[in-house]
């Protein structure tokens, strides 16, 4: 069963442990003909990481295909209220103080897409040459700088850049972000964790999304990662958007 919708959407994935872990704690979803992708960023320094991020991404991979936009957002949400159990559940049992995972997920349906998030797993949008950032870091750093505290620079260097605020699996209570954008024609999302956020600028990404070749992004990104280092997993989904009917209504006549 294939998804509702009026766009064309190709996607092209990249999950690597890095240069320096032994283990790659992330895990993601990249299914474009069901209109769904996520990442999965296990809880580095904790027990069993990609146990956690595996468990995420395994059930978020069983949501309905042909259910709406605002069905597909509330199954993901008990969905992943559920894993938190488990993982609390699982911790509990290993006598450990949690087992957790970021994650963050992109739905699309008709002309719209919505998304679901919780730590500091991130989705850009690139239209018409310009990159925003979709979701709000759950993070220590970022609530300074929401409070005025700190800047864009200085948190890029703060010691407390990884403490995140909010995972599956860290609290008994699993508090989700969502919201929703509308879908235009030449669209591309990247959904990416912080293995690579932490290594690539915005304007590289920007500069690496613009072609609107899902596979040949993805590649150059992670090897950007690497190449700075790559101090931790790097995961990443790109997602690009074609509008059919603006295709249709844009084609050259052949005989000009």
């Amino acid at each position: 069963m294939t998804f509702a919708t009026e766009f064309r959407w190709t996607s092209a994935a990249r999950s690597d442990v890095g240069c320096v872990r032994q283990i790659n704690e992330d895990a993601l979803l990249d299914s474009p003909e069901r209109g769904l992708w996520a990442i999965a960023d296990g809880m580095g320094g904790h027990a069993v990481g990609d146990l956690a991020s595996r468990m995420a991404i395994e059930s978020l991979s069983k949501l309905s295909a042909v259910d709406g936009l605002a069905s597909v957002i509330a199954d993901a949400r008990a969905r992943l209220i559920d894993v938190n159990g488990q993982l609390r559940t699982e911790a509990a049992r290993r006598l450990v103080s949690r087992i957790g995972t970021t994650v963050v997920l992109l739905v699309a349906r008709e002309r719209a897409c919505a998304y679901l998030w919780a730590g500091d797993s991130r989705i850009y949008l690139l239209r018409n040459g310009r990159l925003v950032q979709l979701t709000r870091d759950h993070s220590h750093v970022e609530d300074l700088k929401a409070r005025g505290q700190l800047t864009a620079e200085e948190a890029l260097h703060h010691p407390a850049q990884h403490l995140i605020t909010r995972a599956v699996g860290a609290l008994d209570t699993l508090e989700l972000d969502e919201s929703s954008v509308a879908v235009s024609d030449g669209d591309t999302f990247l959904l990416c964790s912080d293995g690579l956020s932490n290594e690539v600028s915005e304007v590289e990404m920007a500069t690496e999304l613009a072609p609107g070749n899902c596979d040949l992004a993805a590649q150059r990104l992670l090897e950007i990662a690497l190449g700075r280092g790559g101090r931790d997993n790097v995961s990443l989904v790109v997602a690009h958007a074609e509008d059919l009917l603006a295709s249709e209504r844009t084609q050259v006549n052949p005989s000009i």
